[in-house]
């Protein structure tokens, strides 16, 4: 069929792949559940068909007013915000609640993709590096007070967009060297840690000396970098003491291991490696799992769902939704880079780079290799705000590559 030329099948498939198997999944810790999260998926099916029936230029007219809308919906919660968890990042309306940081990111995604495929966009400008930051900064400082510091690092996903576009990989580098200090110095003591910084600075300095170009400048760079960082160092065991209870604790499970902390943020890491490895090769089964059954795990349909799919489908059956999620995400970034258009390039990349960040946090999370922070598994996790949010997402963006391999520029 005509028709249907320029949609694109694989990402398509995969997307549904994914929607019906997560149903399945959540069914089996709660059936209940699973009914409201198949209503949900039909709710998002409705709203992706309105969008595939749209004008795909409307995403791009209407980012402004979408991104200023998200950015009233995250400060209206602090005055109607229903607090669940320890976090007041939601609206209740009745029985059912709604997360407005996912659609946040919708607003953002478009809001940048706008900005950086206008004409005056050039990251070596000033002005366009501060706009992009502005834009990125704005909806993550509001979610940093709510305060959800796990939807805020996934704000990060945006400058892997702004990468593509020209953003000098040594922020990324300057990013990930600072957040090495501090948890370096958690584990080791701070000063170890500012020795070290002292000695591998002083010996890049020393191979590098003839080729420097010596100035007032060069040198306050260097003894300010030197500075902060043996100050963050040093202050990084205060900064932690002075967390919330649970936030400190849940940094401290990686250093001290879930035991240390069973009865408290180390309880759902436990159980949750402990369903994995029960699961073997192949699994115990659908609904067949103990500590799915026996509900041991506390967010085990929304935050903690992998643990469900390990232990009743085991080694395969969790390779397999791997691949999936890579394959699908790799498809996405692969889409993006073919696009004519600038504006659908950097949604993709966006988009693309969202999905990177909660499948890799939240994976991380549920092995223990990452801090507990509350990111969902796109498409998997229970919840309609998650799951309506990513299906947005992911009909604009097949809407949009739907309409470039159509258009005749």
């Amino acid at each position: 069929m005509k028709w249907a030329e320029g949609i694109d099948k694989l990402g398509l498939g995969l997307y549904f792949l994914l929607c019906i198997f997560a149903i399945a999944n959540i069914y089996s810790v709660d059936h209940k559940l699973g009914e409201k999260q198949l209503i949900f998926f039909c709710i998002s099916l409705f709203v992706g068909l309105i969008i595939f029936v749209g004008r795909s230029k409307f995403f791009e007219n209407m980012s402004a007013i979408i991104y200023i809308g998200g950015v009233l919906l995250l400060i209206g919660l602090f005055p109607f915000g229903k607090e669940i968890l320890g976090q007041k990042n939601w609206y209740k309306f009745g029985s059912f609640t709604m997360q407005p940081v996912e659609f946040a990111k919708i607003g953002t995604a478009l809001m940048l993709a706008n900005y950086v495929s206008g004409p005056e966009f050039n990251l070596s400008n000033k002005k366009s590096l501060y706009t992009t930051l502005a834009i990125v900064g704005i909806p993550a400082a509001v979610v940093l007070m709510i305060p959800d510091v796990g939807s805020m690092l996934v704000f990060i996903a945006f400058f892997i967009a702004l990468y593509r576009e020209g953003l000098s990989g040594l922020l990324f580098g300057i990013g990930f060297l600072f957040a090495g200090v501090f948890l370096i110095s958690l584990a080791i003591n701070p000063i170890y840690v500012a020795g070290a910084i002292v000695l591998i600075i002083g010996g890049w300095i020393a191979m590098n000396y003839y080729k420097m170009s010596w100035n007032i400048i060069s040198i306050s760079g260097i003894v300010g970098s030197v500075v902060l960082l043996c100050g963050l160092a040093f202050a990084s065991p205060k900064i932690l003491e002075k967390l919330p209870k649970h936030q400190r604790e849940r940094i401290e499970v990686l250093y001290k291991g879930e035991k240390a902390f069973r009865d408290t943020s180390g309880y759902n890491l436990l159980y949750s490696k402990t369903a994995i490895g029960s699961g073997g090769l192949f699994g115990k089964g659908y609904r067949e799992g103990s500590v799915t059954q026996g509900k041991f795990v506390p967010e085990q349909e929304t935050d903690y769902i992998f643990c469900t799919v390990g232990e009743e489908w085991g080694f395969v059956g969790s390779a397999v939704l791997i691949l999936c999620y890579l394959v699908f995400i790799g498809r996405i970034y692969y889409l993006a880079e073919q696009q004519k258009s600038a504006f659908n390039r950097v949604f993709g990349y966006c988009f693309a780079s969202i999905l990177l960040m909660h499948f890799t946090i939240n994976l991380g999370m549920v092995m223990g290799l990452f801090p507990t922070v509350g990111i969902p598994l796109p498409y998997f996790s229970y919840g309609g705000s998650s799951l309506l949010a990513f299906s947005i997402m992911t009909f604009i963006f097949f809407k949009l590559n739907y309409s470039d391999r159509n258009s005749l520029v």
